[in-house]
């Protein structure tokens, strides 16, 4: 049979009307594949320096310096192809390049969140029971409590003296340091415990960091592991115990990112959720060049838990910002605003053959099939959501496809199945015009999340052409 066929006229007319997404290995070349993976890379190197926001925030600063962005005071002069970042605390952060268009025109804006499901220490967190020595932790974020047992921890954040002084801990991290676990029953004892429900077989205040067990040498005192703990971090950082009561302190997976799958198609690692949207959100402001429009990169901290405080997306960090570069060529923050449009960069759920019944596959994003576009996220009956408009999603269809983007839509789950949110409608209640647009996810908000490389790369070309446009 003859391999230049003429395809049928019902052909044809399947390949105009119907749409049908593709895998992405079905449709790019090996030299296209090939900076998909040197990407990646980028990426995995990225996610292993930025397992807390502190550090993602720290990470990102450091690649746009490297590209000639400077900090951002209120006031300065501004013009085309500057190019300016504002950290907002340590915790969150914005970059801006400054477009040949009118400011009033609008802005182009991608938002991602850099914090993850965690575990936090406690304000008083040291306690000695049995001659062990843990720390009290309180889960941050949605997570399946039993994931967070039996595996190494690492311990990451700051402690913050009364004085004022600082310093950094990250321990579990380097080969030669120590882990921490937190401990599970084992089977041949658990059998009341595996009559629980799945949210209850291991409890919120059961997630304990089992930290030490020796005792201080030579002390006839009580809780004697939990002073030789003490005082190894007395020796180590300076600190005393009331100090925990100024410290941010986060439990997370030691692990590093790493390929997954004989084909290496697939990138394992935690804190994809939101990590694997920031990063290209920031790398495509640092290949824009100098755009038509403004545009501005955004990394918020609390999204996880409602977006709310100073660094969250809830607070007016944003909009102080836009109005100061606003002003800056005498205009009104709200008019920049009311023009711009933006890319809530946030993640969806892929589709899990192993569990479908929660999905309806053709509203399912999968792997490898590009960047997601999710009109509206929230539950049920749509609560907790912008809805993008008919005359957005044009747009941005548009933008891709001009763009060579490979993307796909999709929702979170069936209607009555849960759901959940992000910061677009933080955005569009500023009067923004704002669709999701991010990386499908497996195992979202476990301590190993698993994303495609493809869909990574797309994102930041996504995010990229939107910066772009014309």
């Amino acid at each position: 049979m003859s391999e230049n066929k003429e395809k049928t006229a019902g052909e044809l007319l399947r390949e105009k009307l119907v749409y049908k997404p593709k895998n992405g290995f079905t449709k790019l070349s090996d030299t296209e594949l090939a900076v998909v993976n040197a990407y990646c890379e980028g990426y995995k190197a990225y996610l292993d320096a930025s397992k807390t926001e502190r550090e993602a925030v720290t990470a990102a600063i450091a690649l746009a310096e490297k590209k000639g962005f400077v900090p951002y005071t209120a006031g300065m002069a501004l013009k085309a192809g500057d190019k300016v970042y504002l950290n907002n605390r340590g915790k969150a952060l914005l970059l801006a390049t400054i477009g040949t268009r009118p400011i009033t025109d609008g802005v182009t804006i991608a938002a991602a969140h850099i914090d993850s499901p965690r575990l936090d220490l406690k304000p008083v967190p040291l306690y000695e029971d049995s001659e062990f020595a843990y720390f009290d932790t309180r889960y941050y974020g949605g997570i399946k409590k039993y994931q967070w047992t039996a595996i190494p921890l690492a311990l990451h954040g700051v402690i913050v003296r009364k004085d004022g002084t600082a310093v950094t801990v990250t321990v579990g991290e380097d080969e030669n340091d120590p882990v921490f676990c937190i401990t599970d029953l084992l089977p041949h004892l658990g059998g009341e415990q595996m009559k629980r429900s799945a949210g209850d077989v291991i409890r919120g205040e059961d997630l304990n960091l089992l930290i030490g067990s020796r005792p201080l040498k030579d002390d006839e005192g009580s809780e004697a592991v939990k002073l030789n703990i003490l005082n190894i971090l007395y020796e180590k950082y300076g600190v005393v115990e009331e100090d925990f009561l100024s410290a941010e302190l986060e439990i997370v997976p030691t692990y590093k990112a790493k390929d997954v799958g004989f084909d290496r198609s697939l990138i394992g690692a935690y804190g994809h959720d939101d990590r694997v949207c920031a990063y290209p959100a920031v790398t495509a402001i640092l290949d824009a060049g100098t755009p038509a429009y403004t545009a501005v990169t955004i990394l918020a901290d609390k999204e996880e838990t409602g977006s709310e405080g100073n660094t969250g997306m809830q607070s007016a960090f944003l909009r102080y910002f836009i109005d100061d570069i606003a002003a800056a060529f005498g205009e009104k923050g709200h008019h920049v605003l009311s023009k711009s449009i933006c890319l809530s960069a946030d993640v969806n759920a892929a589709l899990d053959p192993i569990y479908p019944e929660v999905m309806v596959r053709s509203n399912a994003a999968k792997l490898n099939y590009g960047v997601c576009i999710t009109k509206y996220t929230g539950g049920r009956g749509k609560g907790s959501t912008s809805d993008a408009s008919a005359e957005y999603m044009a747009q941005v269809r548009g933008i891709l496809d001009q763009n060579g983007v490979l993307w796909q839509t999709g929702e979170l789950g069936k209607v009555e199945a849960g759901g959940g949110g992000t910061v677009a409608m933080f955005i569009a209640n500023l009067d923004v015009d704002t669709v999701d647009l991010g990386v499908p996810v497996l195992s979202m908000h476990a301590p190993m999340e698993l994303v495609s490389k493809i869909d990574v790369y797309m994102a930041h070309k996504a995010f990229l052409a939107t910066m772009k446009r014309d």
